[in-house]
């Protein structure tokens, strides 16, 4: 039995880097990218799949539950951190980091309030998992992805929570605890795709 960890595919605000908004959908390249997740863990034993309820985790949690007919519901804590004001805006013309330790988004999430709400999900998804008789499928954002990655997973020997989450990216979590990562970040699904990312496509 297994959490399969999954950011969502890609978005326009990914792609064009831009601080996503709550409703942003999946680009084009986004939805084949969540079709070849799809067809990836089609026979992979998923018997449930829990999303955020943000518009293009949802997207991407659909193409999952088309292949494998599994109930699909929704988590409103597993959204991403919510930056405020600045959802929206270029990364290009914020003039500093949003990411950075002690930046406090007006009307948004700090750090550490962020950290406490995805701790509630992971316990919601600890919950689900063990009464799942089978994977779980669990359809995320990249920073709550970093998040329990870096403060909740038990990872490969030698490894880092790495700053960056490629969309549709897979991660597979032992179950029960210690919640071991035998693979992370992983996008084999996507190596021949024709149109290549755009570098350093945002974060969130």
């Amino acid at each position: 039995m297994a959490i399969f960890l999954i950011r969502h595919g890609e978005t326009e605000g990914n792609a064009f880097r831009i601080v996503q908004r709550p409703d942003s959908p999946l680009s084009a390249r986004g939805v084949v990218q969540a079709e070849r997740l799809a067809r990836r863990l089609a026979h992979d034993g998923i018997a449930q799949i829990v999303s955020s309820d943000l518009v293009r985790a949802v997207s991407t949690a659909q193409r999952l539950h088309d292949v494998t007919g599994v109930p699909l519901s929704f988590e409103p804590l597993l959204q991403e951190r919510n930056f405020g004001d600045v959802r929206g805006t270029p990364y290009a013309e914020l003039g500093f980091d949003i990411f950075a330790p002690d930046y406090a988004p007006p009307n948004g999430e700090t750090w550490p309030v962020f950290h406490a709400r995805v701790d509630r999900a992971w316990e919601r998804v600890r919950a689900l998992a063990e009464a799942t008789d089978g994977n779980l499928a669990v359809v995320t954002h990249g920073l709550v992805c970093r998040s329990l990655a870096g403060r909740h997973l038990v990872l490969p020997a030698g490894e880092t929570a790495p700053e960056r989450w490629e969309n549709t990216s897979l991660t597979i979590v032992e179950c029960p605890a210690p919640w071991r990562v035998r693979l992370l970040n992983c996008i084999a699904h996507l190596e021949d795709l024709d149109v290549a990312p755009l570098a350093d496509s945002g974060a969130a």
